[in-house]
């Protein structure tokens, strides 16, 4: 990513639409990353295919309009879906990892298929993408605990937990009206 982004600065799709596939396959792309990544340019710049308005559509019908495009299959939609637009309701049913935590979690005979895995998921709309991040961070939890994954704690806890480890004040952390975030020390208004 770090060659093809520094190679097309601004990163734009007319750019990738006129890039030949030789000089994309020296930056390192295949020959398959090459013919989709020429498909999406040609689908964005034919304004067919609208980024911004994938994120405020019901997520299945985003997961369609992604995965009907060339070399889009459904994993890659639904995690673009979740890490690259933020959309609440997309469901990565066929991630190995969250099958596996599901599989734990409820107690399963076996790893759920892609479409037992999104039958289960029902229950949790509109908000299946929050489930799928608290199924791998379960997932996360249960393999460090197993020996699996190395635990990292240290490196992921939050600044309010490093802040108390450290004996500052703790950091309470509110919600305002508004839905942004913020921080306050406890015992100290905002100003």
């Amino acid at each position: 990513w770090k060659r093809v982004s520094d190679a097309f600065d601004p990163f734009h799709h007319d750019l990738i639409r006129a890039a030949r596939p030789a000089r994309l396959a020296r930056l390192g792309l295949s020959a398959a990353k090459i013919k989709t990544l020429k498909a999406l340019a040609r689908e964005l710049a034919a304004e067919r295919l609208d980024l911004d308005t994938l994120g405020r559509q019901e997520a299945d019908l985003a997961h369609g309009a992604l995965t009907a495009l060339h070399g889009i299959g459904p994993w890659t939609a639904d995690i673009y879906l979740l890490f690259c637009l933020g959309h609440g309701d997309a469901w990565p049913g066929g991630d190995l990892a969250v099958q596996e935590a599901m599989r734990i979690g409820l107690n399963l005979d076996a790893r759920p298929t892609p479409k037992q895995a999104t039958a289960l998921a029902e229950r949790w709309r509109p908000w299946r993408g929050a489930a799928a991040h608290l199924w791998w961070a379960y997932y996360h939890a249960v393999k460090r605990r197993e020996g699996i994954l190395p635990d990292n704690t240290a490196r992921t806890e939050s600044k309010a937990v490093r802040s108390v480890r450290a004996g500052a004040p703790p950091v309470q952390a509110r919600v305002k009206p508004t839905g942004k975030p913020h921080a306050t020390q406890r015992g100290q208004r905002k100003k």
